[in-house]
């Protein structure tokens, strides 16, 4: 016989085993659908998948293609297949745009914690694997300046004001140590605004943690950049210019305090 005794335990204990906590870094559900088009945006959490593919006119064909895979707290993993054929310039730079904490004044910027792993199927193409950031002398305004922190160079090159007889551009400054890791800093222009490009001395970083803050400091400290111009985009990702190549991201984030 089921004694009301036991009965009166298992009601007890039930509220305890529905109401079992569940992790703050459970995965969120998010749109994990390929998209093509030349500018589609896919919103997840904080970031935004963007397929900015502004100079695809300028290729004789091409495709590019990019999806989220999952968001756990503030790290998104992510993909993007592409090939171009034809031109010279960028086809398309497949980015994850953070929308959470731009528009803050440099000077009131603690810190921009990043980190990122990835891998990428080939490096016989001509692109980059970068962080794009953009200043400006007003919330939302128009951009002064561009700040490009490369993780890799697949056989392209920064905007340089600079360059030596056999056509290399040449670095402003040579091995400064920021956030664990060596660069050199080119500096020129693209015709819109001014670019800071820093690229590191010992060649692909496929896993960077660190605070990507120190090269605005750097810059507001040692290259003119004032303290009062608004940091507008933060973005992460590949400008690709020709060849074919898949872009695997295990972990992004980055997050600005």
């Amino acid at each position: 016989m089921f004694s009301f005794v036991k009965l009166s335990a298992l009601l007890v204990l039930v509220p305890f085993v529905c109401s079992a906590p569940t992790s703050v870094e459970e995965r969120a559900t998010i749109d994990t659908s390929s998209h093509c088009g030349l500018f589609d945006s896919v919103t997840a959490g904080t970031y935004s998948l963007l397929l900015d593919q502004w100079g695809a006119s300028g290729a004789s064909s091409g495709t590019d293609c990019a999806n989220l895979v999952s968001l756990s707290g503030t790290t998104l993993a992510w993909k993007t297949t592409w090939t171009w054929t034809g031109g010279n310039g960028v086809k398309s730079f497949t980015n994850i745009n953070v929308n959470s904490g731009i528009n803050k004044q440099l000077s009131a910027i603690s810190s921009i914690p990043a980190t990122w792993t990835w891998s990428q199927s080939t490096s016989s193409v001509v692109a980059d694997v970068a962080y794009d950031l953009f200043t400006s002398n007003s919330a939302g305004g128009s951009a002064v300046n561009e700040i490009m922190i490369w993780l890799a160079n697949f056989n392209a090159g920064p905007i340089s004001s600079q360059f030596n007889a056999a056509g290399q551009a040449v670095p402003i400054v040579s091995n400064l140590s920021l956030a664990g890791h060596t660069w050199n800093l080119y500096q020129g222009s693209n015709g819109a605004n001014n670019v800071f490009s820093f690229l590191p001395t010992s060649g692909t970083i496929t896993s960077f943690s660190g605070d990507i803050n120190l090269f605005l400091k750097y810059l507001t400290a040692n290259r003119g950049v004032s303290t009062a111009q608004f940091l507008t985009t933060a973005q992460g990702g590949t400008e690709a210019t020709s060849g074919s190549a898949t872009l695997t991201t295990s972990a992004f984030s980055l997050v600005i305090n």
